[in-house]
């Protein structure tokens, strides 16, 4: 009557990571995360150069020089697509708590459009850089 034997099944084990695909609303995610991550600490970055650019005329130079160099004008477009995709990333994730997009299909695509809005942004913050 009570006897239920426990057996265990084999699961099936992937580990081949080439093989597994994140639905596009958890890559979503993960990038919302880490935009989060070089947010945070790019601000320490930016922090220090506008205190270099407002110590002296010498620092402005300094920090104007510093500026000027192609990696560090790519570390800077950088940062604001970063800063960019989180927006946009947490306005859309505003906009789900309010009970919109909460669907698989709908969710799906605003993850493609904030993708999307977030391409047409970085390609902005490219030409304010250079």
């Amino acid at each position: 009557m009570g006897n239920t034997v426990n057996v265990k099944k084999p699961r099936p084990v992937n580990l081949d990571l080439q093989t597994i695909r994140f639905p596009v609303t958890a890559i979503a995610s993960i990038l919302h995360r880490v935009s989060g991550v070089i947010t945070f600490i790019s601000v320490g970055i930016l922090l220090w150069l506008l205190s270099l650019s407002l110590s002296s005329i010498n620092g402005f130079q300094t920090a104007a020089d510093i500026v000027d160099s192609f990696f560090v004008k790519f570390v800077l477009w950088g940062i604001m697509t970063a800063l960019f995709y989180h927006i946009v990333g947490g306005i859309r994730h505003i906009i789900m708590d309010m009970g919109y997009f909460e669907e698989i299909e709908s969710g799906n695509q605003s993850a493609i459009v904030s993708f999307a809005i977030t391409g047409v942004l970085s390609v902005i913050a490219g030409v304010l850089v250079w």
